[in-house]
Protein backbone atom coordinates (compact mmCIF):
# COMPACT_ATOMS: atom_id res chain seq x y z
CA UNK A 1 0.00 0.00 0.00
CA UNK A 2 1.54 3.20 -0.90
CA UNK A 3 2.22 6.17 1.44
CA UNK A 4 -1.00 8.52 1.62
CA UNK A 5 -3.49 6.06 0.89
CA UNK A 6 -5.97 5.31 3.62
CA UNK A 7 -7.87 2.54 4.82
CA UNK A 8 -11.06 2.60 3.65
CA UNK A 9 -14.31 1.15 5.18
CA UNK A 10 -12.90 0.92 8.18
CA UNK A 11 -14.62 0.38 11.25
CA UNK A 12 -13.67 3.28 14.00
CA UNK A 13 -14.26 2.91 17.69
CA UNK A 14 -16.37 5.44 18.92
CA UNK A 15 -17.19 6.73 22.64
CA UNK A 16 -17.08 4.75 25.52
CA UNK A 17 -19.94 4.27 27.12
CA UNK A 18 -21.32 5.39 30.10
CA UNK A 19 -19.34 3.10 32.79
CA UNK A 20 -21.57 0.72 34.96
CA UNK A 21 -18.96 -1.62 36.54
CA UNK A 22 -18.77 -0.39 39.95
CA UNK A 23 -15.37 -1.76 40.08
CA UNK A 24 -13.98 1.44 37.40
CA UNK A 25 -15.60 3.84 39.78
CA UNK A 26 -13.20 6.19 40.81
CA UNK A 27 -13.06 6.71 44.51
CA UNK A 28 -11.34 9.86 44.96
CA UNK A 29 -13.80 11.56 46.68
CA UNK A 30 -14.20 8.70 49.17
CA UNK A 31 -17.29 6.35 50.11
CA UNK A 32 -19.61 8.89 49.71
CA UNK A 33 -18.51 9.70 46.14
CA UNK A 34 -18.86 5.95 45.96
CA UNK A 35 -22.31 5.83 47.15
CA UNK A 36 -23.04 8.21 45.23
CA UNK A 37 -21.85 7.42 41.92
CA UNK A 38 -23.52 3.77 42.29
CA UNK A 39 -26.75 4.84 43.51
CA UNK A 40 -26.63 7.19 39.95
CA UNK A 41 -25.21 3.72 38.24
CA UNK A 42 -28.37 1.74 39.81
CA UNK A 43 -31.10 3.92 38.54
CA UNK A 44 -29.82 4.61 34.79
CA UNK A 45 -29.86 0.64 35.19
CA UNK A 46 -33.53 0.73 36.03
CA UNK A 47 -34.14 3.63 33.58
CA UNK A 48 -34.61 6.27 35.95
CA UNK A 49 -32.92 8.79 33.46
CA UNK A 50 -33.62 11.70 35.51
CA UNK A 51 -32.31 10.85 38.92
CA UNK A 52 -29.05 9.49 37.14
CA UNK A 53 -28.54 12.89 35.67
CA UNK A 54 -28.95 14.36 38.77
CA UNK A 55 -26.75 12.34 40.63
CA UNK A 56 -24.03 12.22 38.31
CA UNK A 57 -24.21 16.37 37.82
CA UNK A 58 -24.34 16.78 41.35
CA UNK A 59 -20.54 14.63 41.48
CA UNK A 60 -19.63 16.55 38.48
CA UNK A 61 -20.15 19.55 39.69
CA UNK A 62 -18.31 18.85 43.03
CA UNK A 63 -14.91 17.79 40.78
CA UNK A 64 -15.69 13.96 40.56
CA UNK A 65 -14.14 12.47 37.44
CA UNK A 66 -16.40 9.38 37.10
CA UNK A 67 -19.27 11.85 37.47
CA UNK A 68 -17.91 14.30 35.58
CA UNK A 69 -17.20 11.54 32.25
CA UNK A 70 -20.53 10.41 32.98
CA UNK A 71 -22.37 13.66 32.51
CA UNK A 72 -21.05 14.36 29.51
CA UNK A 73 -22.12 10.74 28.34
CA UNK A 74 -25.59 11.97 28.85
CA UNK A 75 -24.71 15.09 26.92
CA UNK A 76 -23.44 13.41 23.98
CA UNK A 77 -26.16 10.76 23.54
CA UNK A 78 -29.00 13.45 24.88
CA UNK A 79 -29.98 11.09 27.41
CA UNK A 80 -32.58 13.20 30.07
CA UNK A 81 -31.18 16.30 28.03
CA UNK A 82 -31.00 17.72 24.91
CA UNK A 83 -27.98 16.77 22.95
CA UNK A 84 -25.07 19.25 23.44
CA UNK A 85 -22.05 18.34 22.17
CA UNK A 86 -20.48 21.48 23.41
CA UNK A 87 -21.37 20.36 27.01
CA UNK A 88 -20.31 16.88 26.63
CA UNK A 89 -17.13 18.09 25.75
CA UNK A 90 -16.77 20.67 28.41
CA UNK A 91 -17.23 17.54 31.26
CA UNK A 92 -15.20 15.47 29.05
CA UNK A 93 -12.12 17.62 29.30
CA UNK A 94 -13.05 18.27 32.75
CA UNK A 95 -12.63 14.12 33.50
CA UNK A 96 -9.93 13.84 31.23
CA UNK A 97 -7.89 16.53 33.00
CA UNK A 98 -8.17 14.57 36.21
CA UNK A 99 -6.73 11.17 34.24
CA UNK A 100 -9.55 9.64 33.67
CA UNK A 101 -9.27 7.24 30.56
CA UNK A 102 -12.47 6.83 29.21
CA UNK A 103 -13.09 10.73 29.44
CA UNK A 104 -9.56 10.85 27.47
CA UNK A 105 -10.75 8.38 24.98
CA UNK A 106 -14.35 10.38 24.26
CA UNK A 107 -12.39 14.24 23.97
CA UNK A 108 -10.29 12.19 21.40
CA UNK A 109 -13.54 11.26 19.75
CA UNK A 110 -15.27 14.45 19.65
CA UNK A 111 -11.46 16.57 18.11
CA UNK A 112 -11.93 13.50 15.93
CA UNK A 113 -15.14 13.71 14.35
CA UNK A 114 -15.44 17.71 15.16
CA UNK A 115 -18.64 17.24 17.48
CA UNK A 116 -18.71 20.57 20.17
CA UNK A 117 -14.92 21.09 18.91
CA UNK A 118 -13.62 21.76 15.15
CA UNK A 119 -12.07 19.05 13.91
CA UNK A 120 -8.59 18.59 15.17
CA UNK A 121 -6.91 15.13 14.37
CA UNK A 122 -3.90 16.33 16.31
CA UNK A 123 -5.44 17.29 19.83
CA UNK A 124 -7.55 13.63 18.56
CA UNK A 125 -4.27 12.04 18.74
CA UNK A 126 -3.36 13.44 21.89
CA UNK A 127 -6.14 12.61 24.11
CA UNK A 128 -6.86 8.95 22.32
CA UNK A 129 -3.04 8.32 23.20
CA UNK A 130 -3.07 9.43 27.18
CA UNK A 131 -6.35 7.07 27.20
CA UNK A 132 -4.60 4.57 25.04
CA UNK A 133 -1.39 4.36 27.39
CA UNK A 134 -3.46 3.80 30.34
CA UNK A 135 -4.93 0.71 28.18
CA UNK A 136 -7.84 1.82 27.34
CA UNK A 137 -8.75 -0.74 24.77
CA UNK A 138 -10.94 1.10 22.65
CA UNK A 139 -8.28 4.26 22.47
CA UNK A 140 -5.92 1.85 21.43
CA UNK A 141 -7.98 0.52 18.69
CA UNK A 142 -8.89 4.13 17.58
CA UNK A 143 -5.10 5.64 17.75
CA UNK A 144 -4.38 2.26 15.63
CA UNK A 145 -6.19 3.69 12.87
CA UNK A 146 -4.78 7.21 13.27
CA UNK A 147 -1.74 5.79 12.63
CA UNK A 148 -3.41 3.48 9.36
CA UNK A 149 -4.17 6.52 8.21
CA UNK A 150 -2.42 9.04 8.88
CA UNK A 151 -4.46 11.70 10.29
CA UNK A 152 -2.79 13.80 12.88
CA UNK A 153 0.27 12.04 13.09
CA UNK A 154 2.51 10.51 10.77
CA UNK A 155 1.51 7.27 8.23
CA UNK A 156 2.92 3.76 10.30
CA UNK A 157 1.38 0.80 9.70
CA UNK A 158 3.87 -0.53 12.05
CA UNK A 159 2.61 1.87 14.97
CA UNK A 160 -0.70 1.40 14.03
CA UNK A 161 -0.34 -2.57 13.94
CA UNK A 162 1.45 -2.24 17.42
CA UNK A 163 -2.04 -0.37 18.88
CA UNK A 164 -4.61 -2.47 16.91
CA UNK A 165 -2.75 -5.77 18.72
CA UNK A 166 -2.63 -4.33 22.48
CA UNK A 167 -6.22 -3.55 21.61
CA UNK A 168 -6.97 -7.17 19.84
CA UNK A 169 -5.70 -8.53 23.25
CA UNK A 170 -8.39 -7.25 25.59
CA UNK A 171 -10.97 -8.31 22.54
CA UNK A 172 -12.11 -5.04 21.23
CA UNK A 173 -14.23 -5.75 18.08
CA UNK A 174 -13.21 -2.42 15.92
CA UNK A 175 -9.80 -3.06 16.37
CA UNK A 176 -10.12 -7.10 15.16
CA UNK A 177 -11.69 -5.66 12.29
CA UNK A 178 -9.14 -3.61 11.26
CA UNK A 179 -5.96 -6.06 12.04
CA UNK A 180 -8.24 -8.15 9.74
CA UNK A 181 -8.03 -5.77 6.96
CA UNK A 182 -4.03 -4.73 7.18
CA UNK A 183 -3.13 -8.30 6.87
CA UNK A 184 -5.83 -8.60 4.01
CA UNK A 185 -4.05 -6.25 2.61
CA UNK A 186 -0.72 -6.71 3.14
CA UNK A 187 -0.41 -3.39 4.64
CA UNK A 188 2.73 -3.12 7.62
CA UNK A 189 2.64 -7.00 7.40
CA UNK A 190 3.03 -10.21 4.80
CA UNK A 191 -0.17 -10.38 3.17
CA UNK A 192 -1.77 -13.27 5.20
CA UNK A 193 -5.37 -14.44 4.05
CA UNK A 194 -5.37 -16.40 6.65
CA UNK A 195 -4.67 -14.15 9.45
CA UNK A 196 -7.66 -12.06 7.92
CA UNK A 197 -9.79 -14.60 8.35
CA UNK A 198 -9.21 -14.97 11.80
CA UNK A 199 -9.48 -11.82 12.64
CA UNK A 200 -12.81 -10.88 10.94
CA UNK A 201 -14.66 -14.07 12.51
CA UNK A 202 -13.57 -12.79 15.98
CA UNK A 203 -14.79 -9.34 15.22
CA UNK A 204 -17.92 -11.08 13.77
CA UNK A 205 -18.74 -12.71 16.37
CA UNK A 206 -19.37 -9.70 18.36
CA UNK A 207 -21.77 -9.13 16.18
CA UNK A 208 -20.09 -6.49 13.94
CA UNK A 209 -21.32 -5.95 10.83
CA UNK A 210 -18.41 -5.01 8.39
CA UNK A 211 -16.66 -7.81 9.59
CA UNK A 212 -19.55 -10.32 9.07
CA UNK A 213 -20.04 -8.75 5.29
CA UNK A 214 -16.46 -8.63 4.82
CA UNK A 215 -16.58 -13.01 5.93
CA UNK A 216 -18.87 -12.89 2.74
CA UNK A 217 -16.47 -11.46 0.60
CA UNK A 218 -13.33 -13.82 1.63
CA UNK A 219 -15.78 -16.89 1.20
CA UNK A 220 -16.69 -15.67 -1.89
CA UNK A 221 -13.50 -15.30 -3.37
CA UNK A 222 -11.72 -18.17 -1.53
CA UNK A 223 -9.42 -16.33 0.32
CA UNK A 224 -7.70 -17.98 2.89
CA UNK A 225 -10.54 -20.43 2.78
CA UNK A 226 -12.27 -22.59 0.04
CA UNK A 227 -14.61 -21.01 -1.80
CA UNK A 228 -17.83 -21.42 -0.70
CA UNK A 229 -20.91 -19.39 -2.00
CA UNK A 230 -23.09 -20.82 0.55
CA UNK A 231 -21.14 -19.60 3.46
CA UNK A 232 -20.74 -16.36 1.51
CA UNK A 233 -24.29 -16.22 1.34
CA UNK A 234 -24.96 -17.10 4.84
CA UNK A 235 -22.29 -14.17 6.19
CA UNK A 236 -23.75 -11.36 3.76
CA UNK A 237 -27.78 -12.20 5.08
CA UNK A 238 -26.45 -12.06 8.53
CA UNK A 239 -24.64 -8.67 8.21
CA UNK A 240 -27.86 -7.65 6.01
CA UNK A 241 -29.71 -8.04 9.29
CA UNK A 242 -27.20 -6.32 11.34
CA UNK A 243 -27.33 -3.32 9.53
CA UNK A 244 -24.46 -3.66 6.53
CA UNK A 245 -26.20 -1.10 3.76
CA UNK A 246 -24.59 -3.37 1.06
CA UNK A 247 -24.77 -6.67 2.05
CA UNK A 248 -28.58 -7.39 0.74
CA UNK A 249 -27.35 -6.56 -2.96
CA UNK A 250 -23.95 -8.80 -2.27
CA UNK A 251 -26.64 -11.37 -1.11
CA UNK A 252 -29.14 -11.19 -3.95
CA UNK A 253 -26.37 -11.11 -6.29
CA UNK A 254 -24.51 -14.54 -4.94
CA UNK A 255 -28.35 -16.07 -5.09
CA UNK A 256 -28.51 -15.95 -8.38
CA UNK A 257 -25.80 -18.55 -8.78
CA UNK A 258 -26.89 -21.16 -6.18
CA UNK A 259 -29.42 -23.99 -6.29
CA UNK A 260 -32.04 -23.99 -4.53
CA UNK A 261 -30.58 -26.34 -2.12
CA UNK A 262 -27.55 -24.01 -1.35
CA UNK A 263 -29.95 -21.54 -1.43
CA UNK A 264 -32.33 -23.59 2.03
CA UNK A 265 -28.71 -24.75 3.60
CA UNK A 266 -27.47 -21.56 3.76
CA UNK A 267 -30.36 -19.81 4.95
CA UNK A 268 -30.40 -22.25 7.72
CA UNK A 269 -27.17 -21.81 8.80
CA UNK A 270 -27.85 -18.13 9.17
CA UNK A 271 -30.63 -18.93 11.29
CA UNK A 272 -28.53 -21.25 13.57
CA UNK A 273 -25.48 -18.60 13.23
CA UNK A 274 -28.03 -15.90 14.83
CA UNK A 275 -28.98 -18.54 17.78
CA UNK A 276 -25.80 -18.69 18.45
CA UNK A 277 -25.18 -15.43 19.01
CA UNK A 278 -22.49 -15.80 15.96
CA UNK A 279 -20.45 -18.21 17.99
CA UNK A 280 -18.89 -21.02 15.67
CA UNK A 281 -20.21 -20.03 12.83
Amino acid sequence: MAAGHRMNNTLKAGLAALVMAFSLIVTSGGVSFAQDLQKGVGAYNKGDIAIALREFRALAEQGNAQGQFNLGVMYAMGQGVIQDYGEAVKWYRKSAAQGNAQAQNNLGNMYDEGQGVAQDYKEAVKWYRKSAEQGAAIAQGALGLMYANGDGVAQDYKEALKWFRKSVEQGNAPAQFNLGRMYENGWGVTQDYGEALKWYRKSAEQGVAIAQFNLGLVYNRGQGVIQDNVYAHMWWNIAASTGHADATKFRDDVAKEMSAAQLAKAQKLARECVNKQFKGC
